[in-house]
């Protein structure tokens, strides 16, 4: 009867063994690796926004031009005085050879149009000498490259072809917004927008002619020239000459008045005698 009992036990307690590991929930499944995560790329820098609007006229896509200046500045319009005066000073030349031989600094160039000119008083071109004519052509052509976004790189005064003259012309520019002043102490004009541009020659609207501040300035009027005053002694010299010339003159004339009184006297004792003995 035990061994029953305790058979009984033995299968009841490996059914609960059997219903108790059935119930537990199978294992966790393994968590896939995490995927790493993508960078993010850095956000694209904006080109510089130029400074100076382009103008309606802007001819850069024609490669016809190439670096033709007259047919550039032609092609433009409105700029009829410019062209004319680069051919007269023969600037144009000096430009020409300079875009040619320059390798990297280029050339930027600063164009004044007919209305431009229009505002100079009646013969100012003219009223200047040779020299100044050129200097003033010369003022308006940097010699280096300058992008219509780099103005506000360049540091004042900045130079000009007239900078290697005597008086070194220069300038000041300043850069702001979208918006480019040109300051040369006598005139401040502002950039209106791109006539041409490429990697080595800019042409740039300007509104107003640039005049040097040592085109403005009075000319300094030469000194009267001085009389040199004779030495002391040449001087007390030249008044005892004087002084013994007129002595000598007067004795002169005394000596000629006594010779003529002698004569009249001879005359008249003479005509005298000769009445007594006539009567």
């Amino acid at each position: 009867m035990k061994q029953i009992i305790f058979f009984s036990l033995l299968v009841l307690s490996a059914h609960i063994f059997i219903i108790t590991t059935s119930a537990q929930s199978p294992a966790a499944a393994p968590k896939p690796p995490a995927k790493p995560a993508l960078a993010t790329p850095a956000p694209a820098v904006a080109p510089a926004k130029p400074l100076v609007p382009s103008l309606p006229q802007f001819p850069s896509s024609d490669s016809s031009s190439g670096q033709d200046i007259i047919k550039i500045l032609r092609k433009a319009k409105s700029f009829n005085t410019l062209i004319r005066l680069l051919k007269t000073t023969q600037i144009i030349n000096q430009i020409n050879a300079q875009l040619v031989t320059t390798k990297s600094g280029g050339l930027t160039i600063l164009a004044p149009d007919d209305s431009a000119f229009s505002q100079l008083k009646a013969g100012y071109f003219n009223s200047l000498g040779e020299r100044q004519q050129k200097e003033l052509i010369q003022f308006h052509v940097l010699p280096a490259y300058v992008s219509s976004s780099n103005f506000d790189s360049l540091s004042n005064p900045v130079l000009t072809l007239a900078s290697d003259s005597p008086s070194g012309y220069q300038m000041n520019v300043t850069a702001y917004g979208n918006n480019v002043n040109i300051s040369t102490g006598s005139v401040n004009a502002t950039l209106t927008g791109i006539v041409y541009s490429d990697k080595t020659l800019a042409i740039y609207h300007v509104d107003k002619v640039l005049i040097p501040l040592d085109f403005s300035k009075p000319k300094a009027l030469a000194p009267a020239p001085t009389i040199a005053k004779a030495p002391k002694g040449a001087k007390d010299s030249s008044s005892d000459d004087d002084q013994g010339e007129t002595t000598k003159a007067t004795s002169d004339a005394i000596s000629l008045i006594s010779l003529q009184g002698k004569l009249f006297v001879s005359l008249f004792v003479g005509l005298v005698a000769a009445i007594v003995i006539s009567s």
